[in-house]
């Protein structure tokens, strides 16, 4: 995040070093622990290549959450 301070437990966030959209799940010394919003395996971000996600990111994240949870329905 621009201001070196790690997002909460449960936000998505933009890791700006991979491109990737995460939940932060954890945190790991230094790292901040995400895993993709439809779910699958975590990995480790720095706070500093995290950022917040704009509304069109945060909608886009959430949809596609939404979507995978319909088809494990299935």
């Amino acid at each position: 995040m621009s201001d070196k301070k790690a997002p909460a437990v449960g936000t998505l966030t933009l890791d700006s070093r991979s491109g990737r959209v995460g939940r932060v799940m954890d945190f790991e010394g230094p790292h901040v622990q995400l895993r993709p919003p439809q779910g699958g395996i975590e990995w480790d971000a720095r706070p500093e290549d995290l950022r917040p996600l704009g509304s069109c990111d945060d909608l886009s994240s959430r949809v596609a959450e939404r979507n995978a949870h319909s088809r494990s329905r299935l």
